[in-house]
């Protein structure tokens, strides 16, 4: 028993993986390309111990193609590119099958890293496949991803990782040995986070932890009970990642300063992506404090970009600067609320016409059929304001805006009022 029980399991061919039936299920998509023989690039795109690599060795097991691995915390320019000629040559000893070109965490790969991978991926000198448990919409650069074709895995249902569990104790020989029974595994999947790796790795330590007696009970107890001595500090791939910030979210929503950098504190001391940070923040000033405050959102994209630039560690006096003023600034989702009540409304309505008067005409035709004739330019009236109907027929009077109750959306309110109360009730 050299190798952890997660390496002992890994799943050497589809019908082995688990879970995912989107992409290696009978009619997923990559089971379809394994069987056509014809791969594109892709990013595998989920949460830590999801299958990612386990996925990418099994394509190049079943399509026969030369592997190739790189890990992004450790790789440079340097490397990548010594490993593209090493694939070049493989390569040319195949008609077809290009080599396959794996790296982990590319998310983690610099843009000038990321841009050594283009030539190669678009000649076809290798096949690439990122994983990442980042967004690759923000991590990838748009060169790179519109190469790409981006594929989701799901994390794993209780279900998935039970089934994983009976698994490792039908297969493994070291576990057959011994009289395991599972009676609970709440808290076995608790302290996993939904990691299969760090789950099945976990189940190993506990099971070499205990007494060899004559039965071995996996308990909520004897698990809680062998894993607070061990508790995992910040992990930012693992559960605490989502928690930690989520609680940093919640914090500053909820005006507590003193929470939201006691858990900006655990982020960066856990090694937490400050871009990441910031970004959230940037999302919050506008979901949750928008029209109160609106200079958060400039504050907030300002802490963005200079937390870019500046990076770690002196970000974090950014960040704390950012996340307190957030904290203490007045609240409102009114915005937020907004769009989400307008996007309903077209799902539900369609493409409703603009009204005529509000067209664009630029040509002869088009002011011949009243595109834009009767439009008031607002301007050109008192108080520049003209009363004229902005939505389509079907939906005049619709209020979808509903300002805070705030002193700055207040204002709002008594502008809207001013202008609209007839027509929007304000």
């Amino acid at each position: 028993m050299n190798s952890p029980l997660a390496e002992r399991l890994r799943p050497q061919q589809l019908s082995d993986f688990i879970s995912q039936e989107h992409l290696v299920g009978e009619n997923g998509i990559i089971t379809k390309q394994i069987k056509s023989g014809v791969l594109p690039s892709m990013i595998f795109w989920g949460p830590p111990g999801v299958g990612k690599t386990t996925l990418a060795n099994i394509i190049a097991n079943s399509t026969d193609r030369p592997f190739f691995k790189l890990s992004a915390i450790n790789s440079g320019v340097k490397d990548i590119r010594d490993v593209i000629e090493q694939a070049k040559q493989k390569g040319a000893l195949f008609t077809v099958k290009n080599p396959i070109l794996f790296i982990d965490e590319i998310h983690r790969f610099s843009k000038s890293q990321q841009d050594s991978l283009l030539e190669a991926v678009e000649k076809g000198w290798v096949t690439l496949i990122g994983a990442t448990t980042e967004n690759p919409s923000f991590e990838v650069i748009p060169a790179l991803l519109s190469r790409c074709q981006v594929y989701t895995l799901n994390a794993f249902s209780k279900t998935d990782l039970e089934n994983l569990l009976k698994r490792a104790l039908l297969e493994d020989a070291w576990l057959q040995n011994k009289n395991i029974q599972i009676k609970e595994t709440d808290a076995l999947l608790r302290y996993s986070g939904g990691d299969a790796r760090k789950l099945l790795n976990m189940f190993e330590l506990l099971i070499g932890s205990v007494e060899n007696n004559h039965i071995i009970e996996i308990t909520n107890q004897l698990v809680t009970k062998q894993m607070s001595t061990n508790a995992a500090r910040y992990d930012k791939t693992g559960e605490q990642h989502y928690d930690i910030i989520s609680a940093f979210i919640k914090s500053i929503r909820g005006s507590d300063p003193n929470a939201a950098v006691y858990y900006l504190a655990r982020m960066i001391e856990g090694g937490e992506d400050v871009k990441f940070i910031a970004r959230r923040l940037l999302i919050l000033a506008s979901e949750d404090v928008g029209n109160a405050n609106p200079t958060a959102l400039v504050l907030a994209n300002s802490t963005f970009q200079a937390v870019s630039v500046i990076g770690h560690p002196e970000s974090r006096i950014l960040l704390s600067q950012c996340a307190t003023y957030l904290a203490c600034s007045p609240k409102s989702n009114a915005s937020y609320e907004a769009i989400n009540k307008a996007q309903q409304i077209v799902k539900q309505t369609g493409d409703l016409s603009v009204p005529l008067h509000l067209r664009n005409a630029p040509t002869k035709l088009m002011k011949e059929l009243d595109y834009g004739k009767d439009y008031k330019y607002a301007h050109s009236h008192e108080g520049n304001f003209a009363d004229q109907e902005f939505l389509p027929d079907e939906l005049s009077n619709t209020k979808i805006y509903q300002p805070g109750n705030n002193q700055r959306e207040q204002a709002q309110q008594a502008y809207l009022k001013s202008k609209w109360k007839d027509k929007y009730g304000y």
